[in-house]
């Protein structure tokens, strides 16, 4: 069995605050680094002459090594501790991070992406895990909101420091790496808290991807449009007449979106049984929220109103979609189920670049919001059909 050195996930009572602090501070130092680096990266990419699509396919990367990283992630944690794992993956990450900097031809930037994003997949499955082993069931949601919460401060954070530091020069660089090398103080200091992992998951990893489809496939979307979404924002705004700090704090504003909504839905998700309703509505609400951005590129602070409702909102599918998940499973199945999350999320972040990406250089600059509508729209009317079967069942 799964548990931590205070008990067994699920079973806890109360919550376990310094193994929760431990997790996400540590994560949401990651997320600081990745908020400044996707953008930032894009945008010099955008300057070298490189096209949309291919800007595309080099994000995507993160996905590829995402799915990569996490069925080995609980093996690794299984046979070397969780703590250890997580240290050797800041300082890969934090490495490949800086490595972006000193790699001039374009092709290079496909191994760094698949270090960088390959380590940090590592970082978030067993960052979860670990939140999870600290919190109780009846706080499950809350607990995911707290900690979706801090991660958004870090990723708002993120675009604001690329908005103050720009993109020339090795100090954005250096900021990111540093960020990433503080997250392993906290992880340091609580690796006698963290979760032990005492047996191998009963399941081939590819089955728990379909123990849970709703969770599963809500997250793959919200995969999608965030790497998708946040990666090649910047050249929407930029190609709309907005400026690279216009752009950047458009992005802080979805951000700080979603720091004010998480608990909220983590709170909302506690007193839902089924939480399936709550994830279409959220996927509606995305939808509606996609198709109404290109009505708004002459207007800065519509675009920001509207980023920061709809951002809060849709974030929201990866929070609530990780408490359902929870609300299934316990211990070492938790473990794999998380990572089965993760992967899923990975195929969306390979997924959401590459088809917005195309949808810019087919469809001009109105693309970029037409391809994400049509993410949430897929997900929102099949969640929906979904539902009603299920109940014309029960």
């Amino acid at each position: 069995m799964s548990q931590p050195r205070n008990g067994t996930p699920g079973d806890v009572e109360e919550i376990h605050w310094p193994s929760l602090v431990a997790a996400i501070s540590s994560i949401s130092a990651v997320g600081i680094a990745i908020g400044l680096g996707l953008p930032l990266l894009s945008i010099i990419l955008e300057k070298r002459g490189i096209s949309s699509t291919l800007i595309g396919l080099n994000t995507a990367m993160a996905g590829v090594a995402a799915m990569a990283a996490a069925p080995i992630t609980t093996r690794l944690a299984h046979k070397y501790g969780v703590a250890p794992t997580m240290l050797w993956a800041v300082l890969i990450s934090a490495l490949s991070a800086l490595g972006f900097y000193y790699a001039q031809d374009f092709w290079m930037w496909f191994p760094l992406r698949f270090a960088f994003h390959g380590a940090t997949t590592t970082l978030f499955i067993l960052s979860e895990f670990w939140i999870n082993a600290a919190s109780p069931p009846s706080k499950r949601g809350f607990v995911l909101g707290i900690y979706a919460t801090v991660l958004s401060l870090g990723f708002a954070a993120g675009p604001l420091l690329f908005s103050i530091l720009g993109s020339d020069g090795i100090f954005p660089f250096l900021i990111g790496a540093g960020a990433i090398l503080l997250a392993a103080i906290p992880i340091f200091i609580a690796r006698d808290e963290s979760p032990v992992l005492e047996e191998k998951p009963e399941l081939h990893f590819m089955r728990y991807v379909f123990l849970v489809p709703t969770a599963t496939a809500a997250v793959f979307i919200f995969g999608a449009v965030e790497a998708g979404g946040l990666s090649l924002f910047p050249i929407f705004a930029v190609r709309a007449h907005f400026t690279e700090s216009q752009a950047a704090l458009l992005l802080t504003m979805m951000g700080v979106g979603n720091v004010i909504f998480q608990i909220p839905l983590g709170l909302l998700s506690d007193r839902i049984p089924d939480k399936r309703p709550l994830l279409a509505g959220m996927a509606l609400m995305g939808f509606v929220g996609s198709m109404l951005l290109p009505l708004l590129v002459d207007n800065w602070l519509l675009m920001a109103g509207l980023l920061l409702f709809w951002g809060g909102c849709v974030s929201g599918l990866y929070t609530v979609g990780l408490s359902h998940l929870g609300s299934r499973l316990t211990g070492s199945d938790l473990a794999a189920a998380n990572a089965a999350f993760v992967f899923c999320y990975a195929m969306g972040t390979v997924a959401g670049p590459q088809a917005i990406g195309a949808a810019i250089d087919v469809a001009g600059n109105n693309g970029f919001a037409w391809a994400i509508a049509a993410f949430f729209g897929l997900y929102a009317l099949l969640s929906g059909i979904r539902l009603m079967f299920i109940r014309k069942r029960t």
